[in-house]
């Protein structure tokens, strides 16, 4: 998948596919999710890429805009501001076919990795398996 992105596009554009409206009884974080793929891919924040991503929607042009946020934000951890740990989760948790797909993908979040200093436990156990996954894929 090319990194280069058209961010004025929302996923629908970009997968040519429309989905049909969600059920009146569906959950919340479907609804949102079919409302999320009509939006622009850049105007998505930190949250709104976290919960499309991981629910494995838009994976090959939301993963990069994600990756390059939170490449972005790192080093905003170290000094003491926000950092998405749910967006660095929902990015690390993908299967590793997503991450063999594109060795640039892996290369961008080892770099974020090493950035980050104070990592919840549970974080690092993602952090762990991911690195793990990708020294035996790469």
């Amino acid at each position: 998948m090319n990194h280069e992105i058209d961010e004025t596009k929302s996923l629908e554009q970009l997968e040519g596919i429309q989905w049909p409206a969600p059920p009146a009884d569906a959950t919340g974080l479907v609804k949102a999710a079919h409302d999320l793929r009509k939006l622009p891919v850049g105007r998505l924040d930190a949250h709104e890429l976290s919960r499309l991503i991981g629910q494995d929607i838009g994976v090959p042009w939301l993963l990069p805009l994600a990756l390059d946020l939170l490449h972005r934000t790192a080093s905003d951890q170290s000094l003491g501001g926000f950092y998405d740990d749910d967006l660095l989760t929902a990015a690390l948790t993908r299967k590793s076919h997503v991450w063999k797909s594109n060795p640039r993908w892996v290369t961008k979040m080892k770099e974020i990795i090493t950035a980050l200093d104070d990592i919840s436990p549970h974080i690092q156990e993602d952090i762990q398996e991911f690195l793990t996954e990708s020294d035996e894929n790469g």
